[in-house]
This record gives C-alpha cells, sequence and structure tokens, in this order.
C-alpha cells in the first residue's frame, strides 16, 4: 500500500535526543551506485560491475529559526562537522547516518513563506536498526 509522503521524517541528533526538523515540506533520500565499464573489443555489449556507493539526502522545509534541528545544521555547516541523521517513517526509527551539510539556502519571498533547502552528504553508509 502507498504510504503518505508526511510520514517520512528526517531527525537530526542533538547530543542527547534525535530532533525533527521542524516543518518540512519534503525530504527526498537518494542511493546510487557508480557503474564500472569493463566493456572490451569482442563484444558489442556494454559490461559492467557495481562500483563505489553513495547517498545523499535533501529537505525543504519552512524557515523557523528557533527550531533546535535546523541550527544543528547550520552550525554543523558552518564548523565543517558531521551530524547523525535519523530516518523515520510513520513514527518508526528505520536507519541512521553520519553526514556532511554541503549545503544550506534560505528563501524570504515577499509576501510568501520563508523557506530553508538543506543538501547532505551520507559519510559511509546507512546503519538500519535491528540489524
Amino acid at each position: 500500500m502507498a504510504m503518505n509522503g508526511t510520514d517520512i521524517l528526517l531527525l537530526v541528533y542533538d547530543g542527547a535526543a534525535y530532533d525533527v526538523v521542524g516543518s518540512q515540506r519534503d525530504v527526498t533520500f537518494e542511493e546510487t551506485t557508480d557503474e564500472i565499464d569493463v566493456s572490451s573489443k569482442d563484444s558489442r555489449n556494454k559490461r559492467v560491475l557495481p562500483g563505489r556507493y553513495s547517498s545523499t539526502v535533501s529537505l525543504d522545509a519552512l524557515y523557523v529559526p528557533t527550531d533546535d534541528a535546523y541550527e544543528k545544521l547550520k552550525d554543523a555547516m558552518r564548523t565543517g562537522v558531521a551530524v547523525k541523521l535519523m530516518r523515520q517513517e510513520d513514527g518508526v526509527s528505520l536507519e541512521s547516518a553520519d553526514a556532511i551539510v554541503t549545503s544550506i539556502s534560505e528563501a524570504g519571498p515577499d509576501q510568501g513563506e520563508a523557506t530553508i533547502s538543506v543538501s547532505l552528504t551520507i559519510d559511509g553508509a546507512w546503519t538500519e536498526y535491528g540489524t
């Protein structure tokens, strides 16, 4: 059965507990594997091997300047330290990972809602809970 995207959340560890990044509107979790081309002249067919795995997260939310999780992300961006993230679906913690914040942008349009966008790159791999 399909899931309501509202129930998929990104949380940031604050040193004592995980906090939801407030007023999330969209979060995207992307995982990729680079391909290694091992084709040769003896066949027209392309041959590939799995290469390096990577994962990124992008988050869009309303700008809430007092949000603790957003402040943690902004501080990590400015100091160059990693943050610990958790992926949660329907209130259930699924996996966690360390990540670096690669970009943060804030938009404050005239007569519109102020928003933030955050991009993160996972350091290593996600760790699933219960495994």
